[in-house]
């Protein structure tokens, strides 16, 4: 007995590779697609988390600074305590503007600079800190 498969052309009947295909490209394209809108959320989550990084940078460098204006006013004037206490006021109160200006996109830029331009020193400290690490790891 025939079943009429015998008659029909190649490509055509219960034979699915004509359709699959189509439906291939289809589901590559939702998945391009899926995957392009993936990666602008995390493009978009990155951005939103650099601003609010940022923003707590400033927010951190504002305290410092205030933080070194209290000290300059809660302590004497005079003496050597009051010599000492007016030297770290300042460097609060001009790392706290540092850090309130340039943020961290700065510290990098600034970090990268000083890496330039002294390579071996910033080697040799990078194997100490390494070294450091190691030993405080190891116990």
């Amino acid at each position: 007995m025939a079943t009429g498969q015998e008659n029909r052309p190649q490509g055509q009947g219960s034979n699915p590779g004509g359709q699959g295909k189509g439906s291939t490209s289809e589901s590559a394209s939702r998945i391009q697609g899926m995957a392009s809108s993936a990666a602008q959320q995390a493009s978009e989550a990155a951005s939103s988390l650099g601003k609010k990084a940022e923003e707590a940078t400033s927010a951190v460098g504002s305290r410092i600074r205030n933080l070194g204006s209290s000290i300059r006013e809660h302590t004497p004037n005079e003496g050597m305590f009051g010599k000492t206490s007016s030297a770290v006021a300042g460097t609060l109160e001009s790392g706290g503007r540092y850090l309130e200006e340039h943020g961290l996109e700065g510290i990098g830029e600034d970090l990268t600079s000083l890496i330039r331009r002294n390579p071996i020193p910033a080697l040799l400290v990078g194997c100490g800190i390494g070294f450091l690490l190691g030993r405080a790891v190891r116990r």
